[in-house]
């Protein structure tokens, strides 16, 4: 199976890449910037490494169109990139919001839609790394969760026209990954506080409850092993979750009509 992984820097994409080597497929790892692929090539020696910026158009077609010319192929697509944001949007800037939705959800739109005419023609699969923040709200993650929901909107939408055209499409759901993801935020401690000016009270509850939560996070190796178990299963869910508190997270979500169970929920990650 030809792979396509994008985000493979470091992190779940670092470890999705390297397992899905492991397991014999031919993988096409991309990142935006191929300095940073050290640590990737130390974990997998022989792997295809390339330049893919999921905010750059001409960039997505030319690693696309190179998949091709070069194995002929293409089976499944996993969109891993993305960045973390914590603001709050009455101090936060539009142009952040903006800036999040460009690469976590315009960058999977890019991806995916250089892809899907391959994939039709493979009868392949589209996995999109999200997370447990494309399905609940997440106090000071404002932009960073509309882009999510946003990604899983659409993919829900999309994936009944996939199918009837053989494509599979699936969302993988973490909850708190031990990741550089984490530091990729570019979270300030001593400047953030200034910054989200009257919510400083609830900032410092959110961040508190946040190193709680990663302290006892699960390993990038284990979320990626779900992404891995999702591609090479023989039907593959829609949507999945990488453990056991991601799913009971979602799970309530899904459950939560009137929204109240979600809302005492993250009122108390900030109080």
């Amino acid at each position: 199976m030809v792979v396509l992984v994008t985000g493979t820097s470091s992190g779940i994409g670092l470890a999705i890449a390297v397992q899905a080597a492991e397991a014999g497929h031919q993988v096409v790892a991309t990142m935006r910037d191929t300095s940073r692929a050290d640590a990737l090539r130390a974990a997998a020696p022989d792997i295809d490494i390339r330049q893919l910026d999921v905010t750059d158009s001409d960039s997505i077609t030319a690693a696309v169109d190179g998949v091709i010319r070069d194995y002929g192929r293409l089976d499944a697509v996993v969109n891993n990139a993305g960045a973390g944001h914590v603001g709050t949007v009455e101090t936060d800037s539009v142009g952040n919001f903006r800036k999040v939705m460009e690469t976590n959800f315009f960058g999977v739109v890019q991806v995916s839609k250089a892809a899907m005419p391959h994939l039709r023609a493979s009868r392949g699969r589209l996995i999109t790394v999200t997370s447990i923040g494309g399905v609940v709200g997440q106090p000071f993650n404002e932009a960073y969760c509309a882009a999510k929901f946003a990604v899983e909107g659409m993919m829900e939408s999309l994936a009944p026209i996939a199918a009837a055209h053989g494509v599979s499409v699936t969302v993988v759901e973490p909850g708190a990954v031990a990741s550089e993801f984490v530091t990729n935020v570019g979270v300030d401690v001593d400047k953030i506080f200034d910054a989200v000016g009257p919510y400083a009270p609830q900032m410092k509850s959110y961040l508190a409850r946040t190193g709680t939560a990663f302290s006892s996070a699960q390993t990038s190796d284990e979320a990626a092993a779900v992404v891995l178990t999702t591609l090479a299963g023989e039907r593959t869910p829609f949507r999945v979750q990488t453990s056991e508190r991601a799913e009971q997270v979602v799970g309530l979500k899904l459950a939560d009509l009137d929204g109240s169970a979600v809302q005492a929920m993250t009122r108390a990650w900030i109080s």
